[in-house]
């Protein structure tokens, strides 16, 4: 009833659709009313010929469902993690990983201010915490031939978002040529996005002379991945706020079952890059005073802003089991729906969000009381948690009366709200806590939020780290053990909701190939370069310590270098017939030990007049298949090290190893941010790189101008300047520290010019050069005007 009076709705009315609703769904698929158990609840519905218990899909088939959707590949960079693995420990250990705004970002002089209402007031943040990620700026550009200049004018957050496609291609044991070949490039992207910013630093550094122009569409982030990849599916952006990657997953999904791709690229990111980003949800009053995202605890008083990316691949999972890919884990089923008008424009409805989690059950064919864990949007405000166990407490009411069998959590309490990128966060935590059976504790929920009336509702708090046991519950008379499912709520702040149902696969149990010295495993590596390809030997070492790479599953692994792996430039190849033997070949090649047994090393384009007579041979795929037969893996490894392209799938009969998860590809870490640009006008005596400016574009000319006039030594006729923020008043000064000028010029047109180059402007000159600066044997990355001309 309080719910309904916060969002402006009738509560007469709700209560007489929710009665008729129930009587409904009383009469017509025995809805547990009062005083009725689940067992009696479900004995009713057992009576009706077009009712069946709910089964997982990996058991029965569930024909009354469509085809689950299994996710082969996944990626992710959030706070404080680097990959999916340093995720799962920071979630499993309940590391906080909030701290403050980083300085390289922008500093905290003349922006934060403690006092909530005079920041409002004043135009600043009352804020000054976050979850960022370190390297948010770094990308290896070469490795996907895009120049240096054009890197830095893109958007971070596209540039993050294409190395982690490329990771979550290689975690599913593909490559481009085999999504080419094997899917007809029949690959969709979905990319969810809504954060801007990049852009604004544009204004100074025109004025600085800098012919780069930080830009973002979020077309681009798209369109760019079906680019690179020479993917033929669709390619689109998805902006639905705080709901964005979740909508993505739903539409990847709903593409692949009408068929208009094979699988689908979907996920999202997001950075804070820029302070007007922290000053616009401040003036709405939407972030934390304390840093703290209470996630369903007392004392929530709004989020914590946070960073990352993610990005899964996904495959029908019939699809996907025949093709012998990995899978982490299937979605059963998927909904979205708007909320509609309410007592405000960012006031969440808890009916239709309770509608949208019973589409989505509904979708899937789950019963709610099978359902173990709930990972909840739980931004941490005083109205938008008790909303949100209301919507979640009205789908499952359907199902059952039982409370308190269901966990919830929220990962904004470690690593804070990462709008477009929230749903993927969360649907990573998920499937990392299927994987490793494990519930993580949700954070700064000891004392529960008192508007929230917990033992009504089946939903309790995860307050600690504990075994995810599978549920026993009783349907349709039968008791039974039920896989692991879970489901995950994203809300848009401007009403877009999407919720996910997500259930974890077993895979069927498979005979091990033995690795013998008859019959030994070939060790593949290759890389952009050779400090490259050593790490990529050091993380191939890193997970055999971890024990995730095993002799069990060691064929596996050399299957799923051999063929979900593309062949760079610098080659290593090692026959082993143990792990220890591996092992031991490996450590010594860090080392720099000379003569090595079975241990290969080349360049292909040292080798590559040699080799092109071989290759152009019509009998060399009959040559490598008698070496084959007779086992003479040394020739072949030889010649592969030194640019031979090898059909590895030669080396087995119809049965083959399985892929699986490996560390993806260590790319470089270029640094592109704007430090790093330097400007010709400068008239540089010691160069030094321009500041990111900390202070917000003022668009007004008479501002510009006013601070032009005071670096020239000029008094200001600006009647308006007192009034003007003292970070605004620094930016000439700011930015003169980093660049030495002779005399500051009058570029007062500038601010007025900003609102009239469009957001998709790209340099034509910088364009055309990009081919010879890639091609280019003297490739800068920190790049100045001159260097480019």
């Amino acid at each position: 009833l309080e719910c309904m009076q916060w969002v402006g709705m009738s509560p007469d009315k709700e209560r007489v659709e929710e009665t008729t609703a129930a009587t409904q769904c009383t009469e017509e698929e025995g809805t547990p009313v009062a005083g009725q158990t689940i067992a009696e609840t479900v004995t009713t519905k057992s009576s009706r010929s077009d009712v069946k218990p709910v089964r997982s899909y990996a058991e029965s088939g569930a024909e009354e469902t469509r085809e689950p959707i299994a996710i082969i590949g996944m990626a992710g960079k959030y706070p404080g993690s680097k990959d999916m693995n340093e995720y799962w420990e920071n979630l499993k250990a309940g590391k906080d990983c909030i701290g403050e705004i980083p300085q390289e970002r922008w500093t905290l002089e003349g922006f934060f201010q403690s006092n909530k209402q005079e920041a409002v007031a004043d135009g600043k943040s009352y804020s000054k915490w976050g979850g960022f990620i370190e390297g948010f700026s770094e990308f290896d550009p070469l490795f996907f031939n895009i120049a240096p200049r054009e890197a830095l004018s893109m958007d971070p957050q596209e540039r993050l978002f294409i190395e982690a496609c490329w990771e979550a291609m290689e975690d599913a044991g593909y490559t481009r040529e085999q999504l080419a070949v094997q899917h007809n490039s029949r690959v969709g992207v979905f990319a969810g996005i809504t954060k801007t910013g990049y852009e604004l630093y544009g204004p100074e550094l025109w004025k600085m002379g800098a012919k780069i122009f930080p830009q973002i569409s979020f077309s681009s982030v798209a369109n760019r991945i079906s680019y690179l990849f020479n993917l033929q599916g669709p390619s689109m952006p998805v902006d639905t706020m705080c709901s964005s990657s979740l909508t993505a997953i739903h539409e990847a999904c709903e593409h692949l079952y009408r068929g208009e791709c094979e699988l689908a690229m979907a996920g999202g990111v997001n950075l804070y890059l820029h302070p007007l980003s922290y000053v616009g949800l401040c003036a709405n009053q939407m972030l934390s005073i304390d840093g703290q995202c209470k996630s369903f605890g007392k004392g929530g008083n709004g989020f914590v802003p946070g960073e990352g990316v993610g990005v899964v691949l996904l495959k029908p999972l019939s699809k996907a089991i025949a093709d012998g890919d990995p899978i982490h884990a299937l979605i059963r089923g998927t909904s979205i729906n708007h909320g509609g008008k309410t007592n405000g424009y960012t006031v969440p409805n808890p009916t239709a969000q309770g509608e949208l989690i019973r589409s989505a059950l509904e979708r899937a064919g789950v019963h709610a009381r099978t359902i173990s864990y709930i990972e909840a949007h739980g931004t941490g405000t005083e109205l938008g948690d008790p909303i949100e166990v209301t919507g979640l407490t009205q789908a499952f009411r359907k199902d059952t009366a039982d409370k308190g069998f269901c966990a919830m959590g929220s990962v904004k309490s470690n690593i804070g709200h990462l709008e477009a990128a929230a749903g993927i966060a969360g649907i990573g935590k998920i499937v990392l806590q299927m994987k490793n059976r494990t519930l993580v504790p949700s954070l700064h929920a000891q004392e529960l939020n008192p508007n929230i009336p917990f033992e009504q509702t089946p939903f309790v708090v995860q307050q600690e780290l504990e075994k995810w046991k599978r549920p026993v519950v009783e349907l349709g008379g039968e008791t039974r053990e039920y896989p692991r499912m879970a489901g995950i709520s994203s809300f848009g702040a401007g009403g877009a909701n999407a919720h996910v149902i997500i259930e974890e696969y077993v895979p069927e149990e498979k005979a091990p190939i033995r690795v013998t010295a008859h019959n030994p495993l070939i060790i593949v590596l290759s890389a952009k370069s050779e400090d490259r390809l050593k790490q990529q030997v050091e993380r191939l070492l890193s997970v055999i310590g971890k024990g995730e790479v095993t002799e069990s599953n060691l064929a596996d692994a050399a299957y799923t270098l051999q063929v979900g792996r593309e062949a760079m430039e610098e080659r290593l190849a090692v026959i082993a017939e143990s792990m220890p033997a591996l092992v031991e070949k490996l450590e010594g090649f860090l080392e720099g030990h000379d003569g090595i047994s079975e241990l290969y090393r080349g360049q292909v384009k040292r080798n590559k007049e040699a080799l092109s007579a071989l290759i152009e041979d019509e009998d060399m795929e009959k040559t490598i298949a008698a070496w084959i037969g007779k086992r003479k893996y040394a020739k072949i490894v030889d010649l592969w090290v030194k640019g031979l392209t090898m059909d590895w799938s030669m080396l087995y009969g119809d049965v083959k190893p399985q892929r699986m998860s490996l560390p993806a590809y260590p790319f470089a870490k270029e640094r592109y941010w704007i430090t790093d640009i330097k400007t010709k006008q400068a008239s540089i005596e010691s160069t030094k790189s321009v500041q990111p400016t900390n202070i917000f574009i003022d668009q007004k000319a008479s501002t510009v101008a006013a601070n032009i006039s005071q670096m020239n030594g000029k008094e200001s006729d600006d009647p308006n300047s007192e009034a003007i923020p003292s970070y605004i008043q620094n930016i000439q000064s700011h930015i003169s520290t980093s660049v030495k000028m002779k005399k500051m010029p009058d570029i007062s047109y500038l601010a007025a010019e900003y609102e009239r180059i469009p957001s998709t402007m790209v340099d034509n000159q910088a364009y055309s050069e990009q081919d010879g600066a890639t091609r280019g044997t003297n490739r800068m990355r920190r790049l100045t005007d001159e260097g480019n001309e």
